[in-house]
């Protein structure tokens, strides 16, 4: 029976999967299996700066690539990437968590170890990690070298299938540990998903082909779980095929195509745009594509659709009014119903959409101050086609719910989770998921605070993102939520600008780095003029790395984010 050393086995499962890039930080519980990652010429390790960032990064990798892993070490290293894991749990994004853990002799005597909590007990940081993963393991082969090559092969099919993270304890003594496998141990992953009930499913057919037909003025909205179960190229079908009106709802950006003539917008309840909400609320069928209800997703839950005209498609379940479907997924179910579509179907007119008001500003409109409004208008004269929009919780999650992107961009953001910090960790896994779109991240001073370090990890790595630091003096959203001039919601100024400068970017030991990150725009601005000067040099040099700060006012919002606020307000 051949063998396989057991840290290759797992890194080739994990480029099987289609990961290129593998992030973490390097602790004594895991290094073994870090000499696997680094000796294998097909893989990058993420040199991150912490494991929250790594964890991130993870997340925003797998954003991009369908999959992201992580390696921290036991304890210390695991909980601190543990918020970033639990984010990934929330929002449905597959990740695979890998803990380089102490070896299995030490943990069958209960040995008294660092990182520990020094009482003998080594499965307390997995049982916490139970909660926020849909399978974990300890691998082990004291009964069979099988079992961690099943146990391996059970949390990354389940990671796959229900698009949530996984956790994966790797003893250090066994990570260049020789295991025995057989040839069907080496077939690759099954994780295609099961098939829909068949006589079910053509009984839901039936009914949503009938209401679609009868419909007068039907839509669609389209939300988070068509881009976690990867339904985009069937959305854009319905939408060609069809022709009526769709929408995103803030968490689905990115699932459409918004130079697409019968898209119309983000409706988010009582924080749309009013033609937006107009249009929606005089439906009478919509067509909901993986909806998730949440507040910030939802305007604060105002998202008051009557149900008698909803046929929600689902990840495993399909509702058409008050009935439901049981098993009638909608990776399936889609394509047929796109297929079988009636011959004859309503045709919608529509008016035109003005320029969306980001923004009640408090600034005159022709200042030349750079206000919510005028930024997330003037974007769209440059940003690029296959852009990838990284946007932090606050300020700039709010402004890109009506930002109108060129063709095939893809949106970055933790609306449900909200961790603040998120956008530059997320940003880097972007960006190492995919180096041939350009990524542009937004962050405000205040959450850049919380992980800028991975700017260094950007650096080091060639990365080559656009950073826009907005900065308007403190947590604007916690400042509008409340403590409007409260000292809490206020901390340290840094010399933004100068970010790359303090990170390196220009020191010989650096610079000699093949992979190094060369620095194109580095600078503050203060107008409109100095901002579209920067970004016309940003335009030229897409390969190289930016970093805007902009100065705002201090108290001037996106439209959407004071509409969200005074919703909540009134909940």
């Amino acid at each position: 029976m051949p063998t396989i050393n057991l840290g290759k086995f797992l890194v080739n499962r994990l480029k099987e999967l289609g990961l290129d890039t593998i992030f973490g930080v390097p602790g004594d519980y895991n290094m073994p299996f870090l000499d696997v990652i680094e000796d294998d010429p097909e893989l990058k390790w993420g040199n991150n700066a912490n494991e929250l960032n790594a964890s991130y990064a993870a997340d925003g990798y797998a954003r991009v690539r369908g999959i992201g892993a992580v390696v921290t070490t036991f304890g210390v290293g695991e909980l601190s990437a543990c918020n970033g894991i639990a984010g990934s749990f929330s929002e449905m994004v597959p990740v695979v968590h890998i803990v380089g853990t102490p070896n299995t002799k030490s943990q069958a005597s209960g040995a008294l170890l660092h990182h520990t909590l020094g009482n003998g007990n080594f499965r307390v940081f997995q049982q916490m990690f139970a909660e926020i993963t849909v399978a974990n393991t300890q691998l082990s082969i004291a009964n069979s070298t099988l079992h961690a090559i099943r146990e391996i092969d059970r949390c990354l099919t389940e990671c796959m299938l229900r698009r949530r993270p996984v956790y994966i304890g790797f003893p250090i003594d066994l990570m260049s540990a020789e295991v025995d496998v057989s040839e069907s141990d080496l077939q690759p992953l099954q994780i295609q998903r099961p098939k829909n009930p068949e006589n079910t499913q053509a009984s839901c057919l039936k009914f949503v082909l009938q209401e679609i037909e009868r419909a007068k003025k039907p839509i669609i909205i389209v939300d988070a779980c068509a881009i976690r179960n990867e339904v985009q190229a069937d959305v854009e079908r319905l939408m060609d095929k069809t022709g009526f009106p769709t929408y995103v709802a803030p968490m689905g950006k990115g699932a459409v195509h918004e130079a697409k003539s019968n898209y119309r917008g983000c409706y988010a309840g009582t924080v749309s745009l009013e033609q937006v909400a107009e249009e929606v609320h005089q439906a009478d069928l919509i067509l909901e594509i993986g909806s998730l209800q949440s507040d910030f997703n939802t305007g604060g839950f105002s998202y008051n659709l009557d149900k008698e005209k909803i046929i929600a498609f689902h990840t495993s379940l399909t509702s058409v009014f008050h009935a439901t479907f049981e098993g009638v997924g909608m990776n399936e179910f889609l394509p047929l119903v796109i297929d079988n579509l009636p011959k004859s179907l309503t045709e919608t007119d529509w008016k035109d959409l003005p320029p969306p008001a980001h923004t009640q500003s408090i600034q005159p409109e022709d200042a030349p101050v750079i206000t919510h409004n005028y930024l997330w208008n003037k974007l769209s004269d440059y940003l690029e086609p296959r852009s990838i929009i990284v946007s932090e919780t606050g300020t700039a999650e709010f402004g890109v719910f009506n930002l109108r992107a060129p063709h095939d961009c893809k949106y970055i953001s933790q609306v449900l989770w909200g961790s603040i910090g998120y956008s530059v960790g997320g940003a880097t896994g972007a960006a190492a998921a995919d180096r041939s779109r350009r990524v542009y991240l937004f962050v405000g001073d205040g959450s850049f605070q919380m992980t800028a370090q991975e700017v260094s990890s950007m650096l080091h790595t060639g990365l080559t993102p656009v950073i826009f630091l907005l900065n308007n003096n403190g947590y604007t959203i916690e400042k509008l939520i409340h403590g409007k001039h409260r000292d809490y919601n206020n901390y340290q100024m840094w010399k933004y600008a100068d970010t790359f400068k303090y990170m390196g970017a220009e020191l010989e030991i650096n610079t000699k780095n093949a992979r190094q990150s060369v620095v194109g725009y580095q600078g503050k601005v203060n107008t409109r003029e100095e901002f579209e000067k920067a970004m016309e040099q940003v335009k030229q040099q897409s390969n190289k790395i930016h970093f805007i700060e902009v100065i705002m006012p201090q108290f001037d919002a996106p439209r959407e984010l004071l509409l969200q606020v005074a919703t909540s307000e009134n909940r």
